[in-house]
């Protein structure tokens, strides 16, 4: 391995192999409702980053997956609060959905996708009080550590909101996975190397890594189709991950290199569909080359 991929990690953990049920929790997003903004980030469709999702109350989205063949091809799970804000709530609405989330015995962890600004002490202290019997975790949506791209995004929040939700869920000793994106509009790669030196600062434990994609309806489908943004080419996003994943602190896991598009809400670039594509690519990249996570890392 000349990374460390999460599944290896995650049998490391637990002994055998170790799979994620992603839950739509019905949680909405300060970046949509009005408190910080509206729409939600430019890339972000309508249902958020779970389009494949069903809105249904998590102990049957739970019984479904188990009555499905996909949990036939393991027998630990993770529970994944994958779809918008998963701390934004009233913390006794929080722990009914946590709760809800470990209902099997099958489940031996709580992964919880959400937004810096949204967390804070009593949110931490609550997630905390899972590490006892699961594995716990929490993933940041950064994308840039450009306040710049942030306002052009609409993302929201400055990078100092997510500089002090690292601190707190460190603080409660909570693994923090981060969420970064390549070809955002107007970065090159400069930005990335920005944003890579901006992350190994921070006490993180993981991290995704996805291409900037073009999905219908979005904000920024429009700029797309008025000629305003133009997508990275596979090319470049090859590049940017040899960087990424040479320059990355070799402590960190690597949950994902690339994302996954809805096929029938991708307007472009098209070579985002193709995953095995990306993955086979970077793993020849960095066969040939010899290159290996961290080995430009500098601290």
């Amino acid at each position: 391995m000349r990374y460390k991929h999460l599944n290896e990690y995650l049998k490391e953990m637990f002994g055998e192999r170790t799979l994620k049920i992603c839950i739509d929790a019905g949680f909405t997003c300060p970046n949509r409702d009005g408190t910080c903004g509206y729409g939600g980030c430019i890339f972000c469709s309508e249902k958020g980053s779970g389009d494949h999702l069903k809105p249904l109350p998590i102990n049957l989205q739970i019984e479904n997956y188990f009555n499905s063949y996909r949990s036939k091809r393991a027998n630990k799970f993770i529970s994944y609060f994958q779809n918008f804000t998963n701390t934004y709530a009233a913390l006794d609405e929080l722990k009914d959905k946590y709760d809800s989330a470990l209902s099997n015995s099958k489940i031996v962890g709580l992964e919880i996708a959400t937004r810096p600004d949204c967390i804070n002490e009593d949110v931490a202290k609550l997630i905390s009080s899972y590490a006892k019997n699961y594995y716990v975790c929490v993933e940041l949506g950064l994308q840039t550590s450009s306040d710049i791209t942030a306002k052009e995004i609409n993302r929201g929040y400055t990078s100092s909101i997510f500089t002090k939700a690292i601190n707190i869920l460190r603080k409660y000793q909570i693994n923090v996975v981060t969420h970064i994106m390549v070809g955002l509009p107007n970065e090159d790669f400069q930005s990335v190397k920005d944003t890579i030196e901006f992350l190994n600062s921070h006490d993180i434990q993981g991290i995704k890594i996805h291409s900037t994609y073009v999905v219908k309806n979005t904000k920024l489908d429009a700029l797309y189709q008025k000629g305003l943004y133009e997508p990275i080419t596979y090319d470049f996003y090859m590049n940017c991950l040899e960087y990424i994943i040479t320059h990355i602190s070799p402590n960190v896991i690597v949950h994902r290199v690339s994302g996954d598009p809805p096929k029938e809400l991708l307007v472009a670039p098209e070579w985002t569909l193709h995953k095995k594509k990306v993955l086979n690519g970077l793993d020849k990249i960095m066969k040939e080359k010899d290159l290996y996570q961290g080995m430009y890392y500098n601290k």
